[in-house]
């Protein structure tokens, strides 16, 4: 009969069984994922000796992984053909600190006054989550040394574990957990098949449970470009996208610096953002050697790009023991640098090479570009390329980019022209662009309520400021006087007079240089904000009883309203009071500026009273 050896477990051993039993792990079933990994790693190990051209005993059996659940005396059994253990090597790894790595971690959690997890790192500890769901474990392993014996190791965690001879073991390491009774539905083969394919479903290695593969999809994100077919691609993306309809782009790369990546990202073709009933969340999973660390991890992507799925996998990232947090933020920064930097210049090669596919990509995506161009400082510039904006030298419905703006420049414009309105109806009709259209300036018509915070963001593209026509010292260039056009005696009169009448509700009245259509227009006296901003504002005031911003107001002494005007002054003042007090009603509401637009409907009334006596 084989001799059973007793060994008590070294002090910090027992300390860190505590932890990991008691305080460690988030999720208990994590152990399923520390265990497939361990063997994944004992795994890689063998392929290495072969390959370097060691003689291994057991050369002939399959590399892999076998799982076993039984429900009726509640264990869970892991197999694999990997490594395996020598006695010493089964004692140093299993029971003391020898060189996994155990005592700095010891060390490390006791020096902290908060005994922080955070400070945790790769000790390769893995193994003690199981004593987390089990009365007892039990090791058999037999070393790839030909001339090694096979071994059982047994355990229940609390603070000694034998070490006999077992006869009759091939090559590498077979795990028995006994399950704790409140823990013994891990024993069912429906639940350690989910957990396996949640966490362990790209493990390099073949996976049975029950004798059943369940790994069957490939881990194509680690493979060259080249050697991964269009229907493996569709696939993958069907299964980490949950998607049937085709994806729109794909971004399969992988960089050694600054930190080594291998990714597959994928961007869908529609949004269901833009039905407005939810909000998308990440959907891009964090591997580390194929192994699920985060799913949909939080913080691997900016939130302006939560539309991308897909998968990252990267060997430099420090985990945690229990691999459930990232632990350096500064390389989790350069991770997010890159990503970020390689999807931006994949978006902006897309909309050069194939503008029609780019722009129903940004009628699906673009409000998540500007909430980027408003929020992220870092990307900000690679952002503002992608931007996309009507305008209007544009036919309804067609974009423009910034850059193709400046292209169309003529000589002389110094300054990118925009005018936010609700709609481009309304931005046409707007007479702040009719100095604009007198000079044959292009406009960048913005209409989604997002585009104005994100010109405030930008500020400029190119070395060339984005100005909004509402604050450009543009004037109309010269043109004939139209017949019966107030000279500049008259237009002073009426300015004066319209100033005393209107009192304290504008600054000024002045004689407009940008006018040509519209007999008024006025301009807020606070230099930083538009007309579209003041709509938004005045749409979340919480204050009803704020008081209303103060404008100039600028007339056109050649429109015939104006011109009207000035002689009904004299001869009709109570309608020229009436119409006057029109006039400035109707430009504050084109300003956004107006505190009562009911009084606009009163005097509309009198007017029309006036009109008919």
């Amino acid at each position: 009969m084989a001799q059973t050896e007793t060994h008590a477990f070294q002090a910090e051993i027992r300390q860190l069984l505590d932890i990991v039993i008691h305080s460690l792990y988030t999720d208990k079933e994590i152990f399923v994922r520390e265990l497939v990994s361990n063997a994944s790693d004992a795994l890689e190990k063998l392929r290495f000796l072969q390959a370097s051209g060691k003689e291994v005993l057991d050369a002939g059996i399959t590399l892999g992984i076998s799982i076993t659940t039984d429900d009726t005396t509640k264990t869970l059994t892991f197999c694999d053909t990997g490594i395996g253990m020598t006695k010493q090597e089964l004692v140093e790894n299993l029971g003391t600190i020898a060189r996994s790595g155990s005592k700095e971690f010891i060390k490390s959690l006791t020096d902290t006054k908060e005994k922080s997890l955070e400070l945790i790192g790769q000790f390769g500890v893995g193994f003690y989550s199981a004593f987390m769901v089990s009365d007892q474990v039990e090791v058999y392993t037999r070393s790839w040394k030909p001339e090694e014996k096979g071994w059982k190791w047994t355990s229940s965690g609390s603070g000694e574990f034998t070490v006999e001879e077992a006869e009759g073991l091939q090559r590498g390491t077979k795990i028995v957990v006994h399950l704790k009774q409140d823990q013994s539905h891990f024993s069912r083969a429906h639940e350690a098949e989910a957990i396996l394919k949640r966490y362990s479903n790209f493990v390099n290695a073949d996976i049975e449970l029950n004798g059943t593969k369940v790994n069957t999809i490939r881990a194509i994100w680690s493979r060259p470009k080249n050697e991964v077919t269009e229907e493996e691609y569709a696939e993958f993306y069907k299964f980490i996208g949950h998607d049937s309809e085709q994806p729109r782009y794909r971004l399969h790369f992988s960089a050694d610096a600054p930190i080594a990546i291998q990714s597959l990202l994928y961007i869908p073709k529609t949004s269901i953002e833009n039905l407005g009933l939810v909000r998308l969340e990440p959907e891009v999973n964090l591997y580390c050697k194929r192994v699920l660390i985060q799913a949909k991890a939080k913080g691997l992507m900016p939130d302006w790009l939560r539309f991308i799925k897909g998968v990252v996998d990267s060997e430099d990232i420090p985990l945690n023991i229990s691999r459930e947090s990232m632990q350096d933020s500064s390389l989790i920064a350069k991770l997010n640098k890159v990503l970020v930097g390689r999807i931006l210049k994949m978006l902006d090669e897309e909309a050069k090479t194939n503008p029609e596919s780019y722009a129903e990509f940004f009628e699906a995506f673009g409000h998540c570009l500007k909430e980027g161009a408003m929020q992220d400082y870092t990307h900000r510039d690679g952002i503002a390329p992608l931007l996309r904006f009507e305008s209007s030298v544009l036919e309804a419905g067609k974009k423009t980019s910034i850059a193709d703006y400046i292209s169309r420049m003529p000589e002389g414009q110094k300054e990118i022209y925009f005018l936010a309105a609700p709609s481009r109806s309304t931005a046409e009709a707007s007479a702040y662009l009719e100095a604009f259209k007198n000079r044959r300036y292009e406009v960048l018509f913005l209409t989604d309520p997002r585009d104005e915070f994100v010109m405030d963001s930008l500020r400029e593209h190119d070395g060339k400021k984005l100005v909004s026509v509402e604050k450009a010292d543009i004037t109309t260039e010269d043109s004939p006087v139209a017949e019966g056009a107030l000279d500049d005696k008259e237009a002073r009169k009426l300015t004066n007079w319209m100033k005393e009448l209107y009192g304290d509700r504008v600054d000024e009245v002045r004689i407009s240089k940008r006018l040509v259509d519209s007999p008024v227009i006025a301009l807020n006296a606070d230099p930083f904000t538009t007309a579209s901003m003041r709509r938004i504002m005045r749409a979340v005031q919480k204050n009803e009883t704020a008081t209303p911003d103060k404008a100039h107001l600028e007339i056109n002494p050649s429109h015939a309203v104006i011109i009207s005007l000035a002689k009904a002054r004299e001869s009709k003042p109570e309608v020229a009071t009436i119409v006057a007090q029109q006039l400035l009603d109707s430009a504050l509401l084109a300003a956004g500026i107006h505190e009562d637009p009911q009084t606009v409907l009163k005097r509309m009334n009198d007017l029309m009273a006036a009109a008919l006596k």
